[in-house]
């Protein structure tokens, strides 16, 4: 029953009319260089909104940075070091004064590594894109979109305001995950292969270059969730015997 309007950075008169009468505001578009899109074209419309009264923003964990493996939680400083990143967090901190000035609550969730239906380690084995790097010592935290989604039900009808870790209970190396997902599929993983010497991408290298644990306490104390993928074996199990992974 959704109704998408396309959004390109500027507010038609179909998204004019949509925003007069909106009273909670759900925000997944990226940043850039020039801030928040979304802020930038629409800030003065939503201020004078009398309906709104909620907003929840979709951040990332990459504004905390690299803790050589510590554990953070969102009492941790944010010292992001990837531009994107960098940007996620001025993004963050531009929605914040909004809402103060608004004088509305606002809920911020930093996302960790997403995955579901049609991106997964399911999916990298059939498109003969799977590999094992392996860079001592690393770990990530991940999320499945149906987590999110209940993450931000709980939140929205409770209007909270603060920042929320939505993320897996079990960081762990990646190439353990690749592993695991060959078992359940029943093929050969790849070889090993060193990080230092792999051949990837610049924005797949920079995700190594931070090395973290991330706690979801608060997502569960707060928002009262249950994650129905809670760490990477368990979510592979389900979403292998429920063919839900393509």
């Amino acid at each position: 029953g959704i109704r998408p309007l396309v959004f390109d950075g500027e507010v038609t008169p179909e998204l004019d009319t949509a925003l007069q009468g909106v009273t909670d505001l759900l925000v997944s578009i990226a940043p850039d260089e020039n801030g928040d899109p979304v802020l930038n074209a629409c800030r003065g419309r939503l201020l004078a909104s009398p309906s709104l009264r909620w907003v929840c923003y979709l951040s990332t964990v990459g504004v905390y940075g690299d803790h050589d493996g510590a554990w953070v939680s969102e009492e941790t400083p944010c010292k992001p070091v990837s531009a994107r990143s960098i940007e996620r967090v001025a993004a963050e901190n531009a929605w914040i004064g909004f809402a103060r000035e608004k004088a509305i609550p606002l809920a911020i969730f930093r996302l960790s590594g997403i995955y579901g239906p049609g991106r997964n380690a399911f999916m990298n084995i059939e498109n003969g894109t799977s590999r094992r790097l392996v860079k001592p010592g690393q770990v990530f935290n991940r999320i499945h979109r149906d987590d999110i989604a209940a993450a931000f039900a709980a939140a929205s009808r409770l209007r909270v305001n603060g920042i929320f870790n939505i993320t897996d209970d079990e960081p762990a190396p990646p190439q353990d995950v690749v592993t695991y997902a060959h078992k359940l599929h029943g093929s050969t993983p790849p070889p090993e292969s060193d990080f230092a010497t792999a051949q990837i991408s610049p924005m797949a290298r920079s995700f190594y270059g931070e090395n973290k644990r991330v706690s979801n306490a608060r997502s569960k104390s707060v928002l009262g969730l249950q994650y129905g993928y809670p760490d990477y074996r368990s979510a592979l199990e389900r979403m292998w015997n429920e063919r839900t992974w393509r």
